[in-house]
């Protein structure tokens, strides 16, 4: 009789789409097949076709299980900020930020990458992907405030700024890690250069509109009659 153990089915489903992950940061979208994603995890022909049955459903559980990973990441990093042993350490934001250019985290930014090409084509895909923007948008927004002096009294269309202007700045940094140049080497370095960025739309005449839509942007008053 076999005895062999029968496969969780979550976890079964969990492990293809981490090699599902890998094939992604490794090959691109392109070399992402039910089949290789068979050979990647050493299962039996078929079986990613079983769980996943067509390849958009194949992706959009590739994408909720990187939210999945970066919500635990997230956890740990914070869990690890808490810690009053690591009080006066790089901020959370920038903790976060560099790990995602370092293994494992720096498979899943190029997956994530991957993924956002595919999204554009796929609203499912897309609104999956954007919970974890927002979820880390909001992440980032609260932490920026706690970074600047007197942050929790800026006017919230100087937040607005400040967090469009550095998420540009780190979805950029991000990019650049995807492709395996290490501009910034740490959370210290990437918290002063954030800070830097900060300190020049805080002494901008225009900030609180700086990144505005135009046709949305209110008439600027004028002292001249």
């Amino acid at each position: 009789m076999d005895k062999r153990r029968k496969p969780n089915p979550a976890e079964r489903r969990r492990d293809l789409c981490d090699a599902a992950i890998q094939l992604l940061a490794d090959d691109g979208a392109k070399g992402l097949s039910h089949l290789k994603v068979d050979r990647k995890s050493g299962v039996p022909d078929g079986t990613t076709s079983f769980y996943f049955r067509t390849r958009s459903a194949l992706l959009l559980a590739v994408a909720e299980r990187l939210a999945e990973l970066d919500m635990a990441n997230l956890q740990a990093v914070a869990d690890n900020s808490a810690n009053p042993r690591n009080a006066g350490s790089p901020s959370l934001l920038s903790q976060v930020v560099i790990q995602s250019g370092q293994e494992p985290e720096l498979s899943r930014t190029k997956a994530r990458y991957e993924l956002t090409m595919q999204a554009a084509r796929d609203p499912a895909l897309a609104t999956t992907l954007q919970q974890g923007t927002e979820a880390f948008t909001k992440l980032h927004r609260e932490i920026l405030v706690q970074l600047m002096p007197r942050g929790a009294e800026l006017e919230s269309a100087v937040v607005e700024d400040l967090s469009n202007i550095t998420l540009t700045f780190i979805n950029g940094l991000l990019l650049r890690f995807a492709h395996g140049d290490r501009i910034v080497g740490s959370a210290a370095q990437l918290d002063g250069i954030l800070a830097a960025i900060a300190s020049g739309v805080l002494k901008s005449p225009d900030k609180g509109e700086l990144t505005r839509a135009e046709g949305r942007r209110p008439a600027r008053r004028s002292g001249r009659r």
